[in-house]
């Protein structure tokens, strides 16, 4: 199991926006260059980001990007969800999906949402926050904490 790409930088370009800016507006191009990523897809991120509500966008002098709500309120699986949509481990969990050719048959389908809930759990758990400090020896991000809680890793 792995993020795409897109959806890491977006991790990335908030947890950078949290530490940066706050409430005081930061330009794309700005939170690109900190980050490292490409200044076309900070930009097509901002856009997907705002358009999640996460970030509120203005233009003009003064204009740019910040936090919609406080870092503590915004999760990681918020910030996946806006770049790659519902989470869903496998199209049987997603709604509206039939195309495993198992459908019918399958006698794992049923128990598939308890999965992809555990795991859309244990990111829900995990704020922007936690990811704009520097991490703990022990526990890099919280991550492997959380997980741990949510009896993903054992």
């Amino acid at each position: 199991m792995r993020l795409s790409n897109l959806a890491d930088y977006a991790v990335v370009l908030m947890s950078a926006a949290a530490r940066q800016c706050g409430s005081v507006p930061i330009h794309a191009g700005m939170l690109a260059e900190q980050t490292g990523i490409p200044g076309p897809t900070a930009q097509k991120l901002v856009s997907h980001l705002a358009r999640a509500g996460l970030l509120v966008a203005s233009r003009g002098s003064g204009g740019g990007v910040r936090l919609a709500r406080p870092a503590a309120a915004i999760s990681v699986a918020d910030i996946i969800e806006a770049v790659e949509g519902p989470i869903a481990l496998t199209s049987c969990v997603a709604e509206g999906r039939h195309d495993c050719s198992l459908e019918g048959s399958c006698k794992v389908q049923p128990h598939w949402g308890v999965v992809n809930g555990a795991v859309r759990g244990a990111l829900q758990e995990i704020s922007l926050a936690t990811l704009s400090v520097a991490p703990a020896k022990s526990s890099p991000m919280g991550l492997s904490t959380s997980l741990e809680a949510n009896g993903i890793l054992q």
